[in-house]
């Protein structure tokens, strides 16, 4: 049997979920021995009044050696009660702050048929945005950068009156982690191949996620309008991987589509809906809603949002909810479009505002009854981090990796990033390279800016700060060399993903290399109709030089790199402007400064310089 407890967290009963781990406790009732926890020979022959004698002398017949004290694990436990005529129980005892691993039993006539969850998942640039975007009408691609997507939405539509779920997860090989996130909440994957170029290396590791998750795959063979595309070679190539075609006697079900085309579509969806009757999917409405955070970020004006994805039970706006080791009020839920809800059913994704704090990507929530509780949850939880994350220890600098001599070295990093997706993936990227001689420990991997908190937790822990399109402000930076902290920074994962691992070789990094000249900040604006935007500054750090590079920060993350167009101190061009001056300047190709934007001037040159 090996069943776990079901704690029941029904609204309509409202059973309070607080948990207590009591000691373990067995018995034998109408043939029924029921245990929680670990028990020896001996209290297992008291229990069931076996001699002793018996049950070594039937375990030592089966080739198992054992004594009076020996620890019986749930394979032996089971193993003699039933030689002994006994069926078995076991009874896990979880503790409320632990409820992502709480069994939940629902009775069987409080299920409701839910909408599907379908996770998009295939190699870089194959067309998994642009398919979202056929699907709902509108117009993802655009908005994102280079064209690819780099954090997880999560959309509805309704196909032939069946509303269904769908997961956009990026394709960049750094987002293994990500990826795999979607699978772990999904119910179907469609795999984005391109037709045009058929099996890639992301195409196999979303195959594996989906395989690993248990989750059927429906093919989508993207790109079948342009030239070169061939729709039977990515069939033949996807048997490699154990992906049949109906059309060859197989199981998976292949649609031929063209996303930018808009072809196609409408049999893809048709496809998903078939495969999700088949699996019959149904939830109970009527508890507490338990689920995923999808994405979750600092909103400026808003505090802590998070994107959840609501997997059983329905989330009420007003409910209190424990998400990762963060605790609040739903006090407002959006959809995709903005539009206010004031019910979460489940398989339905929502924004919600109200948290203590900015969860992580790929937390649990679970709402619960009261305020009170969920604090005390949170807390508890938090606690538990914060004791896992001290227990790390070791340290290494880059310089430690270039003059590896061969001893084990413990190389502690803290992420920061643009978004908790982004760090996540570059979390998960980074811990792929340890080596039986170079253990990478992540310390520390959230969004947001570069902070002095981040430097201190550096020297204390002696880690090295990596930044992924996040940079630190000028006293940031001045507590940094204060703190003898290294801060390296980058735009794309894989260049920060080269750096260490020529490290790791013993290599040397590339010849040039940033050398930061000041930093400014936005002051005042003025439109000017041939001109565009000139940005009345402040320096506040170092010197501004004509012409240089630069690039501009808001609210510590970076929203464009540049060129500097012009830079004038009254009237007159300026050639250079040192700090506690104001100027004017304007910036090549970009018409967006915001009051309070700070703008960062650096130069490349020769390292050995």
């Amino acid at each position: 049997m090996g069943k776990n407890n079901n704690k029941n967290f029904d609204r309509e009963t409202n059973v309070s979920t607080k948990v207590k781990a009591d000691k373990v406790r067995t018995k034998v009732n109408g043939g029924v021995f029921t245990y929680t926890g670990a028990i020896t020979v001996g209290e297992l022959s008291k229990t069931l009044e076996i001699p002793v004698g018996d049950i070594i002398k039937f375990l030592f017949m089966q080739g198992k050696m054992i004594t009076i004290n020996t620890v019986l694990d749930d394979e032996l436990i089971g193993t003699i009660c039933l030689e002994f005529g006994y069926d078995f129980e076991k009874k896990v005892i979880v503790a409320a702050e632990n409820f992502e691993d709480v069994e939940i039993k629902d009775d069987p006539s409080k299920l409701k048929p839910r909408p599907p969850v379908v996770t998009v998942m295939g190699h870089v640039d194959h067309g998994k945005t642009t398919l979202i975007d056929a699907i709902r009408n509108s117009n993802l691609v655009d908005s994102e950068a280079g064209g690819i997507s780099q954090e997880i939405g999560a959309y509805q539509k309704e196909v032939n009156g069946q509303k269904v779920t769908f997961i956009d997860t990026p394709g960049h090989e750094a987002f293994t982690a990500m990826r795999a996130r979607g699978a772990s909440v999904t119910d179907i994957v469609v795999l984005v191949v391109a037709a045009d170029d058929g099996v890639m290396p992301q195409t196999i590791e979303a195959i594996d996620h989906a395989k690993a998750a248990g989750v059927p795959i429906i093919v989508a063979i993207n790109k079948v309008d342009k030239a070169g595309a061939d729709p039977s070679r990515v069939k033949n190539e996807l048997m490699a991987h154990e992906l049949v075609a109906e059309e060859y006697g197989g199981d998976v079900i292949c649609v031929e589509i063209s996303a930018k085309q808009k072809k196609g579509i409408d049999a893809l969806l048709e496809s998903i809906v078939l495969v999700a009757e088949m699996k019959e999917l149904k939830a109970n409405p009527d508890r507490f809603a338990m689920g995923t955070v999808l994405e979750a970020v600092l909103d400026k004006n808003e505090g802590p949002k998070a994107t959840l994805l609501v997997q059983n039970g329905s989330l009420r706006e007003g409910d209190y909810l424990v998400v990762g080791t963060s605790y609040g009020k739903a006090r407002r839920m959006t959809n995709e479009y903005k539009a206010v809800v004031s019910v979460a059913t489940p398989s339905t994704p929502v924004s919600v505002i109200g948290l203590s704090e900015t969860p992580l990507a790929g937390d649990r929530f679970m709402a619960f009854p009261t305020e009170a509780e969920a604090k005390e949850i949170a807390m508890k939880r938090k606690l538990a981090k914060d004791e896992a994350e001290k227990a790390k220890s070791g340290g290494a600098k880059l310089e430690d990796l270039l003059a590896n001599t061969g001893e084990v070295i413990n190389f502690n990093i803290i992420v920061k990033a643009d978004s908790t997706g982004s760090a996540e993936a570059v979390k998960a990227s980074l811990e792929k390279l340890s080596t039986d001689k170079i253990k990478i420990n992540i310390v520390r991997a959230t969004s947001g800016a570069i902070t002095e908190s981040d430097v201190l937790l550096a020297n204390a822990s002696n880690a090295i700060i990596y930044g992924f399109n996040v940079r630190p402000d000028a006293r940031t930076r001045a507590k940094a060399e204060e703190e003898k902290v290294e801060i390296r920074l980058h735009k794309i994962i894989y260049a920060l993903i080269e750096e260490i691992q020529a490290a790791m070789k013993g290599m040397t990094p590339a010849e040039l290399t940033e050398s930061i000249l000041g930093q400014a900040e936005v002051r005042q604006l003025f439109k000017v109709s041939k001109i565009g935007t000139i940005a009345g500054c402040m320096i506040t750090d170092g010197v501004v030089k004509n012409n240089s590079l630069c690039r501009i920060m808001r609210d510590g993350v970076v929203i464009y790199e540049g060129k500097l167009a012009s830079l004038q101190r009254g009237k007159d061009q300026a050639k250079e402007v040192k700090a506690g001056f104001e100027c004017g300047m304007t910036i090549e190709n970009f018409n967006d400064e915001k009051v309070n934007d700070i703008i960062e001037f650096y130069e490349m040159v020769n390292k050995d310089e």
